[in-house]
């Protein structure tokens, strides 16, 4: 009996180093499926019970996440933003090692309005840009942003082509900023940003929504929508001196 189980733990940590050395090396990368548990058994000429211990352990690492009927399938790196810091989209998404991309869904210009001169302080009406964007990390949604953008402050907007560059990395190479102010909350997807994420409605969400002023006053307000399963909010401080 002794021999029989030190085999079987052998044969364990074998499978699960196989099949963890796979997911840490981008072989089997986010969202892959992994083979079903009867073809893995298979394979090693093991019991599905050993692989099953092998799937459960993997689960808990974080590694794999299983679906009753669908499968096992590798986990979406959790990005982690910085509280404290203007963050930029695009280098949250490449530093999970995963390839970027994004797409600008609607552009709109108008004036301003009372919700705008709430959101924004807005001293007077002004010429307001609305943008509606999804960014994407390795071909799946990664965050929905809601952006306006005080065409007064910064008329240069007017004429930039947001098809081809995110307006947040604009903004900041544009128009040197004062101050920002960032306020966190947890909400729960709409029918709209849970389509846009490819959500169910009612989909656990962390937001964050963003003030920026220049010395010419405000720039923008930006409300980023993310799926609340994939993203951490970090803050680093020091004691004050």
């Amino acid at each position: 009996m002794a021999n029989g189980n030190g085999k079987d733990a052998t044969l364990h940590q074998t499978i699960l180093n196989e099949i963890e050395g796979r997911i840490v090396s981008g072989e089997w990368p986010p969202g892959f499926r992994l083979p079903f548990e009867v073809d893995l058994a298979e394979h090693y000429g093991c019991s599905r019970m050993t692989v099953n211990k092998v799937m459960t352990q993997l689960a808990k690492a974080g590694l794999i996440e299983r679906h009753r009927k669908a499968g096992s399938f590798v986990t979406m790196p959790r990005a982690q933003s910085a509280v404290l810091e203007l963050h930029d989209i695009e280098a949250e998404v490449r530093s999970l090692g995963l390839p970027y991309s994004y797409t600008l869904i609607s552009r709109k210009q108008r004036r301003s309005n009372a919700e705008d001169k709430r959101l924004m302080e807005l001293a007077e009406p002004t010429p307001m840009i609305d943008l509606l964007a999804v960014h994407f990390a390795g071909g799946k949604p990664f965050c929905v942003e809601e952006r306006r953008i005080n065409a007064g402050v910064v008329p240069e907007a007017a004429e930039a082509d947001f098809t081809v560059n995110a307006p947040g990395g604009w903004l900041i190479a544009q128009v040197p900023w004062s101050a920002a102010e960032n306020r966190i909350m947890a909400v729960a997807a709409t029918s709209e940003i849970g389509r846009q994420l490819n959500r169910p409605k009612d989909t656990p969400c962390l937001v964050v929504e963003r003030r920026t002023w220049s010395h010419a006053g405000p720039v923008t307000f930006v409300r980023l929508t993310y799926p609340g399963d994939n993203h951490t909010l970090v803050a680093r401080f020091a004691p004050a001196s």
